[in-house]
């Protein structure tokens, strides 16, 4: 075998072992309810969800009403909103919440745990996603939760 084939034959036999994974397009997902991508304006500086090969990762979501812009006094409505706002990547993406792994939650006050746990409970039947939740000091436009979810078919 010449020393040229040598190099592409170890290419391919890694790209074959890792399931392609390094040659995987990255696919933005961008629900228009949550604004999508503006056709005008600055563009922001992420996009609301990524797909590569079968699994989404949804950008962290707070809980601002999509009608009014903003973050409802009521905490358990903040969490539903957020959850919500999360199953609108999941849903744009053809994912349910059936599909999601990995749950991460930011909240502001540590003391609401079980408030936003009485809530999330009612999105995820079991087995339920592995999940992290993590105390912050603050978060974007005054909101007291963000949720970063993982989903995988």
């Amino acid at each position: 075998m010449s020393r040229m084939r040598q190099p592409l034959i170890s290419i391919l036999i890694c790209a074959l072992l890792t399931g392609g994974a390094a040659f995987a397009a990255k696919k933005a997902i961008s629900p228009k309810e949550l604004g999508g991508v503006p056709a005008s304006g600055p563009k922001p500086p992420f996009s609301p969800g990524i797909q590569v090969n079968n699994t989404l990762y949804v950008a962290g979501q707070v809980g601002r009403d999509l009608k009014t812009g903003q973050i409802p006094q009521d905490f358990e409505s903040e969490v539903k909103n957020a959850l919500q706002n999360a199953g609108l990547v999941l849903k744009e993406a053809g994912f349910t919440f059936q599909d999601v792994v990995a749950v991460q939650v930011y909240l502001t006050d540590m003391d609401l745990f079980q408030r936003m746990n009485a809530i999330y409970a009612t999105f995820f039947n079991d087995p339920r996603p592995a999940r992290t939740t993590v105390g912050v000091a603050k978060l974007v436009a005054g909101a007291r939760i963000e949720i970063t979810i993982t989903a995988q078919k």
